[in-house]
């Protein structure tokens, strides 16, 4: 279902121009039956966004005239096999959190000014240091199947998004090249040991031709115990018959542990489906000591019913080395013990 308000407005000083606005419903609800097995433990349980994250949001642009334009983004995750809203993080910090299960706009949140210059938005977002772990993932970070850079991220709160953000995005009339700046804060008092928990940089470029796609992320984000800086490179390139996907990430926990991973997979068309693999890796660095890592193996299929229902299917195993306990969909699994996972479930997007 969607749903379109057109409104007309009179400009203050210019007395003829005219400006159009626009505000669209949309989401994706998506159940997940989802099973775990572990060495300790395994987990059965009906859940969401094994295949895409569900969400309920609202967005709308309004032309203010000479290439000019202002737009809104509100996106709210949703828990549909229980009811409740997603949770959401305040100020990028370790105590930010807030999981009350009340509906939160926690995926996005933003206003924008667009033009020929690009794009300015304000708000909470995607963190630029992610965005090459989603878009070179087979699985798209969601589901059994997701890398296990994101699963196993030294990262911290900003790893995926970021309250309170400052951000540009380049022009997309600039032959294949694309990219952004994010300044995010923690808002703390001046006053504080803590003044600057929260606060990052990250920066993110690309080049998207015909068959290829790739772009290079950097960060740095300051928290209390240690900041942390990490970079990731990923790319795709589309053979026609299907599409080869890889990823590296670093992170580096200042006088802490270092974590890298990788991950390379494909997306091969069949019919009104497509197969999804990938073999993804993630080594936590770890002084004077064996370093744990975890290898994991996912294989799944998408099969569309329409242009917005699907079914899908994905199973995985994870391997765990020196000390690694990596469990899937919530079993439990000692150090150094295998896990395996998969998840059968429908997707239906409006």
């Amino acid at each position: 279902m969607k749903k379109s308000l057109i409104a007309l407005a009179v400009l203050a000083a210019s007395g003829a121009a005219m400006a159009q606005s626009s505000v669209t419903l949309f989401g994706i609800v998506d159940a997940t039956y989802a099973y775990g097995n572990g060495s300790v433990a395994n987990r059965s349980q009906l859940t969401n966004s094994g295949y895409n994250s569900s969400r309920l949001g609202f967005r709308g642009v309004e032309d203010l005239g000479g290439g000019l334009s202002a737009s809104f983004w509100l996106e709210a995750g949703l828990v549909n096999d229980d009811g409740r809203g997603g949770g959401t993080n305040t100020n990028n910090q370790a105590t930010g959190g807030n999981s009350n299960g009340g509906l939160t706009f926690n995926r996005r949140s933003t206003v924008s000014l667009n033009g020929g210059f690009g794009e300015l938005r304000l708000g909470r977002d995607y963190t630029p240091q992610f965005w090459n772990l989603t878009v070179f993932d087979p699985f798209g970070t969601n589901g059994v199947g997701t890398t296990q850079t994101l699963n196993s991220s030294l990262g911290g709160p900003t790893t995926v998004r970021a309250s309170n953000a400052i951000g540009y995005f380049l022009p997309r009339n600039l032959g294949g090249f694309y990219g952004q700046v994010q300044y995010y804060l923690g808002e703390n008092l001046s006053n504080v040991a803590n003044k600057k928990d929260g606060n990052g940089l990250a920066l993110r470029a690309g080049w998207a031709n015909g068959p290829v796609n790739v772009a290079m992320a950097v960060s740095q984000t300051k928290f209390l115990n240690a900041d942390i800086k990490a970079w990731n490179l990923g790319g795709q390139y589309d053979f026609g018959f299907g599409k080869l996907l890889a990823h590296v990430n670093r992170d580096d926990v200042k006088n802490g542990n270092e974590g890298t991973g990788w991950l390379i997979g494909g997306l091969i068309p069949v019919g009104a489906g497509e197969i999804r693999v990938a073999y993804s890796t993630y080594e936590i660095e770890v002084a004077n000591a064996a370093d744990p890592r975890s290898n994991k193996f996912a294989l799944g299929y998408v099969h569309n019913l329409s242009k917005r229902t699907a079914v899908y299917a994905t199973a995985a195993a994870v391997k765990n080395k020196n000390g690694a306990a990596q469990a899937l969909n919530g079993s439990v699994t000692a150090a150094g013990r295998n896990s395996s996972g998969y998840d059968f479930g429908i997707r239906h997007s409006f």
